[in-house]
């Protein structure tokens, strides 16, 4: 099949939006490429569909593993075999998925980038017959970015297992420094780069500086119809801000990484279905969030970078109708939002309090721990030793840059197990067991395949057949595991970290201080660029533009800034018009203050009365008290 029928049988469009065809192309032509398409450009059908005209697998690397489930999931209902393979797997769980993509009609592989560092799926992967390997949000490898993560660096070793096959690379966002830099670091043979503008037309930028944000907001709600997003910086904030809308006669609710699976995405359907016209929410809520009609983006407090700030306020008018990207930013914002950040930043031995403190955390002796996840709780560990969590997320990331551990983001991983005998022995272990009859049973009913893979299952579920309690199953499967019948891997909603050599003593660690302070700098130099955007008075939509290095664009028009200057321009003209009708009216005959007025046909009477005023200190007219002349 070809691209365009392929993209009309799976996704029902009669067409491509403008670069998808040419990306398309070149991925076809085995060309490397680097495509930067803004936030709802359509970037997974650029390697979705050139990996189902080709033969053999794409291996899609990924930073966000609710994403990656998100396009698996999406797949699958599609028809088309996906499998995604991420931090918190069993080895035997990654085993089975990993040879059916060498010996099944699996066609996309997802794999986290901290999954490249173990030897089992690199070597695995050179027995593939890969067609592509696509790079999302390929602006984590490059330090200069916004969001940098250190385990992308591993990505030069899929060219060296794979010379020869394509790499894409995506993303949404990329100044020309980050562009040489995704080039330099994936390897990239001449590639294609495919630019689309960053510029939205329908999209006003607006930044308001308002003491009473709150009330501000409630404006906002008010004035723009349509469904609305409100980013704010903390988790207890979001909670706030949409208990005061809602008193404000809004629907609203909030969001955040905190929450509940299932809590979570009921929220996230009801917001899509518009049940709830506002969602108030931490920079969590968005990736992957396809929603068309969002009218207004609002942020409460100023973002890290204009990167960062770019894609969330993208997230307004995908549809290409008028939408609102507001930002609500006093004078003493500016002023604290560089504090905050240095303050932020840990120094050298607070990095080295961190990695001993996760040693003691773990209970792990000198020497041991290399290749062993565990499931992290940030904020306990930061209670339990009293530390900032600001500056714990940023040394564990430089700790993830050194190679000391590797740590992935919240996610929910079901229960899930797989039987490791034949139906003979669970037979005669049944026989030898009575005590574990019913469980078994009702495993093998209720759950289909359980002896070819790994199969999802529900503690609860299972709990309410056998009439026990959910801490009884629990037990039980614990203890078929124990006797060698089956592999159960529980369910878990928190982060992954995992240490990728041993613990080391403070004598034998080392830390990279010229990436440190180079970090630190590039931190420095992002937050500027923010403080920038908001006091300058130049148009908002030429400022972005100017920072991903597309110049001479044409002012926007519908920014602030610009709203700004035709109000002045138009102010200034309706005066000089007045001025004009009265030096024109007095040529002809001295009139009264009255008949002049009334004379008057440009303005209201305030404004034909001051520029009046403003003609007789300038001595362009003069009065003897009674009537006006020249």
């Amino acid at each position: 099949m070809t691209a365009i029928e392929i993209l009309q049988k799976y996704w029902g469009h009669q067409s491509f939006r403008p670069l998808q065809h040419e990306i398309i192309n070149a991925v076809l032509a085995g060309e490397d490429s680097l495509a930067l398409l803004p936030t709802g450009g359509g970037k997974s059908i650029c390697f979705q569909v050139p990996a189902l005209v080709k033969e053999g697998i794409c291996i899609v690397i990924s930073p966000l593993i609710a994403l990656m489930k998100d396009q698996v999931e999406n797949l699958k209902a599609k028809g088309i075999e996906a499998v995604a393979i991420y931090a918190g797997m069993g080895k035997r769980e990654i085993d089975i998925l990993l040879d059916n993509c060498i010996y099944g009609k699996i066609k996309f592989l997802y794999l986290s980038p901290e999954r490249l560092l173990s030897e089992l799926v690199r070597v695995r992967i050179s027995y593939m017959n890969v067609n592509l390997i696509a790079v999302d949000e390929a602006h984590c490898i490059s330090q200069w970015g916004y969001d940098f993560r250190p385990p992308y660096l591993q990505l030069a070793k899929l060219r060296e297992i794979l010379p020869e096959v394509p790499i894409l690379a995506l993303t949404a966002t990329a100044t020309d420094f980050v562009r040489k830099d995704i080039v330099e670091k994936l390897a990239l043979k001449n590639p294609q780069v495919f630019v689309k503008s960053f510029a939205r037309d329908n999209l006003s930028y607006v930044v308001l500086s308002h003491e009473d944000k709150y009330k501000k907001l409630i404006d906002i709600c008010k004035n723009v119809k349509g469904t609305g997003l409100v980013y704010v910086r903390n988790r207890r904030e979001t909670a706030e801000v949409a208990n005061f809308i809602n008193r404000n006669h809004i629907k609203a609710d909030f969001y955040h990484a905190g929450l509940e699976r299932a809590v979570r995405f009921q929220k996230q359907e009801d917001w899509k279905d518009n049940k709830i016209r506002v969602m108030v929410a931490t920079n969590a809520f968005g990736m992957g969030i396809d929603k068309a009609d969002v009218r207004f983006v609002v942020h409460l407090d100023l973002p890290e970078s204009l990167e960062a700030y770019y894609q969330e306020a993208g997230r307004a008018g995908r549809d290409e109708q008028r939408s609102y990207a507001v930002l609500l930013a006093n004078p003493s914002d500016v002023s604290s939002l560089e504090g905050r950040y240095i303050n932020s930043f840990p120094n050298a031995d607070e990095v080295r309090k961190v990695y001993h403190y996760l040693g003691n955390y773990f209970q792990l002796a000198f020497g041991a721990g290399e290749g062993v996840t565990f499931t992290f709780d940030t904020a306990d560990f930061c209670k339990r030793f009293n530390l900032s969590v600001l500056k714990t997320i940023t040394a564990l990331k430089f700790l993830e840059h050194d190679g000391y551990i590797t740590l992935s983001e919240s996610v929910f991983l079901p229960s899930r197990l797989m039987f490791l005998v034949g139906h003979e022995d669970i037979y005669r272990f049944q026989i030898e067991n009575i005590a574990y009859d019913g469980v078994i049973k009702t495993i093998l009913r209720s759950y289909g395949g359980a002896f070819d893979g790994f199969v999802k299952i529900s503690e609860a579920d299972l709990a309410k057949r056998l009439g026990v309690s959910f801490k009884d199953v629990v037990v039980l499967l614990n203890r078929l595991q124990q006797a060698e019948l089956l592999t159960y891997i529980q369910q878990t909603d928190q982060p992954q970290l995992q240490f990728t050599r041993e613990r080391l003593d403070m004598d034998h660690f080392d830390l990279d201080v010229k990436f440190f302070e180079q970090r630190k700098q590039i931190l420095l130099s992002q937050v500027g660029a923010v403080a920038k955007y908001v006091t300058s008075l130049t148009c908002r939509s030429i400022q972005l533009l100017q920072y991903f290095n597309e110049y001479n664009a044409p002012k926007c028009g519908v920014c602030d800034v610009c709203l700004a200057e035709k109000k002045a321009y138009s102010s200034s003209q309706m005066l000089a018009e007045i001025e004009f009708e009265i030096i024109s009216y007095l040529q002809q005959q001295p009139l009264g203050l009255d008949d002049l007025v009334n004379h008057i046909k440009t303005g209201n009477e305030n404004e034909r009365i001051k520029t009046i005023q403003e003609l007789l200190d300038a001595s362009k007219i003069k009065s003897d008290g009674k009537k006006y002349y020249i």
